[in-house]
């Protein structure tokens, strides 16, 4: 009979962190399995994006390069992110003694409880199923990265910064796959800008007699 799992790893969904790294981070599905610790630098908050995991017919699970040049990118890791990435690394060092003979070692930073690579439908079969318990809406793993990039562009990130970090080849693409959310930037903008001219007439009382 096998023992139980150590209460560290039980504590927490321990896909919490790459659920939160999609977020964030606005990692295509494949980028954020691909990464590697090598790819992380905890010390300087900095995510690399170099390779992508997908599966290939006929080869399994394969390191493969990014969708596009562009996709090859340096992300800056919200402090908070790279606090969950620690405590992430120490249960997953928990999960290696645990596994014993068992674990793969091959570097990757998210892996099932053996070390091996993870795949990207039994992700999403997972992740759908934390919503679930949740009471939350059916959504894809991908739906991350869509919420990333809106929750940015809500937040009046340039839409070229937003283009950068999903790795997008072209801004026109960024707009107009999130084209649903500029209505509500440009209303954003014009109040912005009538606050501005409101403040200048205050300002300048006599600026349209000179």
């Amino acid at each position: 009979m096998d023992r139980p799992a150590p209460t560290a790893v039980r504590a927490a969904d321990r896909l919490g962190a790459l659920y939160t790294v999609g977020l964030t981070m606005g990692l295509r599905q494949g980028e954020a399995l691909g990464l590697r610790w090598e790819d992380i630098d905890l010390d300087a908050d900095l995510l690399h994006v170099r390779n992508q995991l997908q599966r290939v017919e006929g080869r399994g699970l394969q390191m493969v390069p990014p969708k596009t040049r562009l996709s090859r990118r340096t992300l800056a890791l919200p402090r908070s992110i790279v606090e969950n990435l620690r405590r992430h690394r120490a249960r997953q060092l928990e999960e290696q003694l645990f596994a014993g003979p068992r674990w793969k070692e091959a570097g990757f930073v998210f892996t099932t409880p053996i070390g091996t690579p993870l795949d990207g439908p039994n992700v999403t079969k997972s992740f759908q199923r934390l919503l679930s318990r949740a009471g939350l809406e059916r959504r894809r793993f991908h739906d991350l990265r869509h919420s990333c990039a809106s929750l940015l562009l809500a937040q009046n990130v340039a839409p070229r910064v937003v283009m950068e970090i999903l790795g997008h080849s072209q801004i026109s693409l960024t707009m107009n796959t999130y084209s649903h959310v500029l209505p509500e930037l440009k209303r954003e903008a014009a109040q912005q800008m009538e606050a501005l001219l409101q403040r200048d007439a205050i300002a300048s009382p006599n600026a349209a007699e000179s």
